[in-house]
């Protein structure tokens, strides 16, 4: 059965936002909805991207995952239910092998290996993505954490989301078929639902309105980073020496 076909049969997994993700949400409302309209999402899910801007993001993506189950992993150890405990320890395994599942397909459709990725330059906005995220799981609160975390899946699953409802299913012969149904699966939005769900009871647990505050920054913060994550795969970003270095050799 193909997605299309599952989505003909079943409704769309629906989004539970607590007041908490409401608030950050609302907060960060123009840069979330700048997502949809980058000419990099256009282009991915209608299948007119440049394949080597995908490469480029990719390849940048893969060790972003690497950061966020590094993430995953800190917070697991500051969270003091078992439960959350397995549930964090299980995100950072889903990272990897999300990162897998892709990277490999894709590694070979466009001519990079776990090498490549491992030996790979940050770009300027990966680099500071990840430390903005470790961070947070390092020197903030655990809700402080969680907000910096949530809008990577939280997004790719309403972009998901938003494919699927629109219609706009992909074709088999569609070249990032893989991509969009990896992001359209209900999981993602059960997942991002369980976060905020977790959000919401550390939220619900402080009096302190400062680490709200500062929550709801890091929450807007880590969304501008995700919208800025599709920006540097459009435009080749790169560091300021390096351009002078092409330039001159130029």
């Amino acid at each position: 059965m193909t997605l299309t076909d599952a989505a003909s049969l079943s409704p769309a997994p629906t989004f539970q936002v607590p007041p908490f993700a409401a608030r950050c949400l609302s907060s960060a409302e123009s840069v979330w909805r700048d997502s949809f309209e980058h000419p990099f999402v256009k282009g991915l899910i209608d299948g007119s991207l440049d394949p080597q801007k995908f490469r480029f993001y990719q390849m940048q993506d893969a060790r972003y995952l690497e950061a966020y189950a590094d993430v995953c992993s800190i917070i697991s150890t500051r969270v003091v239910d078992p439960s959350e405990k397995l549930w964090f320890i299980e995100g950072a395994r889903m990272a990897i092998i999300v990162e897998r599942a892709l990277h490999e397909n894709y590694g070979k459709k466009f001519g990079y290996s776990a090498d490549d990725i491992a030996g790979l330059k940050l770009s300027p906005n990966n680099r500071a993505y990840q430390n903005h995220m470790l961070a947070a799981a390092n020197h903030g609160t655990v809700l402080e954490a969680l907000a910096a975390l949530a809008p990577c899946p939280w997004l790719y699953a309403d972009i998901g989301q938003e494919i699927i409802s629109s219609g706009s299913a992909p074709s088999d012969s569609h070249p990032f078929k893989d991509w969009i149904d990896e992001y359209a699966d209900p999981i993602f939005v059960e997942y991002t639902n369980q976060l905020l769900a977790y959000m919401q009871s550390y939220a619900d647990n402080s009096s302190d309105e400062d680490e709200k505050e500062r929550a709801v920054e890091l929450f807007c913060l880590s969304a501008r980073y995700e919208h800025l994550f599709w920006d540097q795969a459009w435009t080749g970003q790169t560091w300021p020496d390096e351009v002078r270095a092409e330039a001159a050799i130029e």
